[in-house]
C-alpha cells in the first residue's frame, strides 16, 4: 500500500504540473466559489438573525434580565434585588427600567373638530436613569434626532421613531398610525390613568434591537410623579456580566434569596424565546440547501475534468499497467489531483471569510429593516462543511478513474 501511494503522488504530481495553468486556475476558483457557497450563504442568512439576538442582548435584556411575573404590576422588593445584586463581583453593571402603559397625544392645544379623532398613540412609558442608560447600553448613541434626557432635568420625553407618522412613512402603508407632525421641541401631553402631564420633545430614538423604537422615555424623577407610583419598585433589570459563563451567574443569583414568585430571571438566551431559535435553525437549513446545490455542481466538474483527464489519457493509462503499475495507484492517483483542487480552493475560501469577510461584515453590517445582518461562520461548522466538500471530491475523482481503469490493459494500449 505504501509502495502503491508513493507511485499515485508521483503520478498526480506529474498531472498537475503537466495541466494548463490556466484549467487549474479555473478549477481552484470553482472551488474556492463552492466553498464560499458553502459557508458564507448559511452564515449570512443565519447571522441576519445572529445580528438581530446580538443587538438585543446589548441594548435590551443585557446577559441576564429580570422581569415582572405576569399577575403583577413591579417587580417587589426592587431595592433588595439591587442589594443582593452589588454582591456579585462578576455583576459589571445593571440597568433598572420603570414601565408602564401610557397615551401620548399631539396637537392637543389645535382646535379641532367634534368629528376629528385626538391627534394619540398608545406606547410603554420608560423611566430610566440616563446615565446608566448610556453607560451599559448606549441609548444615547441610538438618539437621530434632538437631544438625549439628563437627570438634573424634568419635563423632557425621548420618542421612539416608530411612534411618528413622519418615520413610519419609510415603511410604506401601515396600519399603525404614529403621531402627526411632531417636531423636536413641540410639547406632547402623556397620560397615564387619570392623571396627565405636558413633556417636550427632546430628542427621537432609533434602534433595530428590542422595542426600544416603540417606547417614550422620561427619567425616573418624572416618571414616578406621573405614575404616582407609591413604591421605587421597578419593571425590569437588566444585567451585564464579565465572562461568559451566564448561567452559573444565573443559578447563583436564584439561590441569593430572590424569590421567583416575585421575579422572573433569565439568561439572554432564554429572553429570547424559541421562536428566534427555530428562525435560526431554518435559515441556516436553507442556507445548507442552497450551499448543497454549488457543492453538487462542483462535484460534477470535477467528474467531468477527472473522466476527460482518464479518456485522454487511456493509452497512457494502460501503458502503465502493462509495465505492472496497480491500477489502484493510478485511480489513488486522480484522487490526490481532485483534492488538490479541493484543498487549494478551500484554503483560498478559508483565508477570504476569517480574514476579510467576517472581520468586513462585523465592521459593516448589512443594513436589514430588524436588524444589523453579520456574518455568522463558527469554526466548528466550516470544518465539517470543508470536510464534505473533501468527501464529495474524492467521490468525483475516484468514480471517472476507476471507469477507465477497469477497460481491458490491451484495449486502453491500442485505443479501442
Amino acid at each position: 500500500m505504501i509502495a502503491s501511494l508513493r507511485v499515485a503522488w508521483l503520478l498526480a504530481r506529474r498531472q498537475i504540473q503537466n495541466t494548463s495553468r490556466w484549467t487549474t486556475a479555473l478549477v481552484v476558483f470553482i472551488m474556492t466559489l463552492t466553498f464560499l457557497n458553502l459557508v458564507v450563504v448559511s452564515g449570512i442568512l443565519v447571522g441576519l438573525i445572529e445580528g438581530a439576538v446580538q443587538a438585543n442582548r446589548a441594548k435590551a435584556t443585557g446577559d441576564i434580565s429580570i422581569t415582572t411575573p405576569d399577575g403583577r404590576n413591579d417587580l417587589a422588593f426592587t431595592h433588595d434585588i439591587t442589594k443582593a445584586l452589588d454582591t456579585f463581583p462578576r455583576i459589571e453593571g445593571y440597568v433598572v427600567r420603570y414601565l408602564n402603559g401610557a397615551t401620548i397625544e399631539a396637537n392637543y392645544r389645535s382646535q379641532r373638530s367634534v368629528d376629528e379623532l385626538a391627534d394619540t398613540v398608545g406606547t410603554t412609558l420608560t423611566g430610566i436613569s440616563p446615565e446608566n442608560e448610556q453607560r451599559f447600553i448606549g441609548l444615547g448613541d441610538s438618539v437621530v434626532e434632538g437631544e438625549y434626557l439628563r437627570s438634573n432635568q424634568t419635563g423632557y420625553v425621548l420618542l421612539g421613531v416608530n411612534l411618528l407618522e413622519q418615520y413610519l412613512a419609510n415603511f410604506g402603508n401601515t396600519d399603525f398610525q404614529g403621531l402627526a407632525d411632531v417636531h423636536i421641541g413641540d410639547k406632547v401631553l402623556i397620560s397615564i390613568n387619570n392623571t396627565s402631564r405636558e413633556f417636550i420633545v427632546k430628542g427621537f430614538v432609533d434602534d433595530k434591537a428590542g422595542d426600544i423604537a416603540l417606547r417614550a422615555y422620561v427619567t425616573e424623577r418624572d416618571f414616578i410623579e406621573i405614575t404616582n407610583r407609591n413604591t421605587r419598585n421597578a419593571n425590569e433589570i437588566s444585567i451585564f456580566v464579565r465572562g461568559n459563563d451566564v448561567d452559573t451567574l444565573k443559578q447563583q443569583i436564584l439561590a441569593s434569596n430572590i424569590d421567583p414568585e416575585y421575579a422572573v430571571i433569565e439568561t439572554w438566551e432564554e429572553a429570547q424565546g424559541k421562536f428566534i431559535e427555530d428562525i435560526k435553525g431554518t435559515f441556516s437549513i436553507l442556507g445548507t440547501v442552497i450551499g448543497s446545490i454549488a457543492l453538487v455542481v462542483a462535484s460534477i466538474t470535477i467528474f467531468i475534468i477527472i473522466f476527460i483527464n482518464a479518456i485522454s489519457r487511456r493509452k497512457f493509462i494502460g501503458i502503465l499497467k502493462g509495465i505492472g503499475i496497480q491500477g489502484r495507484a493510478i485511480a489513488i492517483a486522480y484522487i490526490i489531483q481532485s483534492l488538490f483542487y479541493a484543498l487549494a480552493g478551500s484554503i483560498l475560501g478559508l483565508g477570504l471569510t476569517y480574514l476579510v469577510l467576517v472581520p468586513y461584515f462585523q465592521e459593516n453590517p448589512i443594513d436589514f429593516p430588524f436588524s444589523d445582518g453579520i456574518l455568522v461562520a463558527p469554526i466548528e461548522s466550516t470544518l465539517i462543511r470543508l470536510s464534505i466538500l473533501l468527501l464529495f471530491t474524492v467521490i468525483a475523482g475516484f468514480v471517472p478513474a476507476r471507469i477507465i481503469i477497469k477497460k481491458n490493459t490491451l484495449d486502453s494500449i491500442l485505443g479501442r
